[in-house]
């Protein structure tokens, strides 16, 4: 019986042909490989961005039914909380959205979300007092707070709320009992140690919280920086409202606060824009391989 033999030529191409249709079907498997990688990449970006959103959506919810600081109401800041708060949920929100509409509409689901993000980071670094971003008018920012209170007709208004709120008699009921060198090292409020007794470079002697004499002859009263010294006053109803330093502790009250809230906003933004970028780049590769 005569074997079916091929030319050579014939052979060789057989060979050639069996070897590209397997080099071909090896790049397509990778390319499989890498594909599915990308969409488990993607699944678990879209999970972490999720668990994001939940983390915002807490985060308004607990702004919008936190206690405000006192006095922060003739700021106007409440106002301000409630309307962060919402605008945190309106955030949280889009950016479920921008992930379930990221296989049909990957590129107006990304500027979507990515809009709303700048805003909320900006907004962060300018509560923090950022250079060149905080400013006089944009409010709960540091040099907002240190404008409100340099004006006399604001701080008027802020010295009586924090008189009416009775912290030094609740410093003083707190204290009765306690020596000099015990109430030295007493921890105190930045309002307590600015407004209810006078600055320690008075070197005034204690005789309780807001009761204290001054020694003769211990600071020069006339020099600037003395000026809270010769303020001072033993009234209960004066004290030290009228210092600076009084000023300066409820300014350094209201800039942690807003500080803290500052911190959450730009650490919240930067991951959810980072999260957001890393998923838009992963579906777009998706769509043209």
């Amino acid at each position: 019986m005569a074997e079916n033999t091929q030319p050579p030529e014939a052979l060789a191409m057989t060979i050639a042909e069996e070897t590209t249709k397997t080099k071909k079907e090896a790049v397509g498997n990778t390319k499989s490989e890498k594909v599915n990688q990308v969409k488990n990449y993607a699944s678990i970006l879209s999970i972490i961005t999720f668990v994001l959103s939940v983390v915002i959506l807490a985060s308004a919810i607990w702004l919008l039914y936190m206690k405000d600081y006192d006095c922060e109401k003739l700021l106007w800041l409440p106002r301000l909380q409630i309307g962060i708060g919402i605008g945190l949920i309106f955030v949280s929100l889009i950016s479920n959205i921008a992930v379930l509409l990221r296989s049909r509409f990957p590129v107006p689901g990304f500027f979507l979300v990515m809009v709303p993000l700048i805003v909320m980071l900006t907004m962060g670094l300018a509560l923090v007092g950022a250079n060149k971003l905080e400013s006089r008018r944009l409010m709960a920012t540091p040099k907002w707070f240190r404008e409100k209170v340099r004006h006399n007709d604001n701080w008027e208004n802020i010295k009586s709320c924090i008189y009416n709120t009775g912290t030094c008699d609740d410093l003083v009921s707190r204290s009765l009992n306690l020596k000099a060198f015990d109430f030295s090292i007493k921890k105190l409020s930045s309002i307590e140690a600015g407004c209810c007794k006078p600055p320690s470079i008075c070197q005034m002697e204690y005789v309780n919280a807001t009761f204290w004499t001054k020694v003769e002859g211990a600071v020069d009263e006339s020099q600037q920086q003395y000026s809270d010294c010769a303020t001072w006053q033993n009234d209960q109803n004066i004290l030290c409202y009228n210092c600076g330093s009084c000023r300066h502790g409820f300014v350094r009250v209201m800039e942690s606060k807003w500080r803290n809230l500052g911190v959450l906003l730009i650490l919240m933004g930067l991951l959810l824009i980072i999260a957001h970028i890393s998923l838009f780049v992963m579906v777009m590769w998706e769509h043209y391989n």
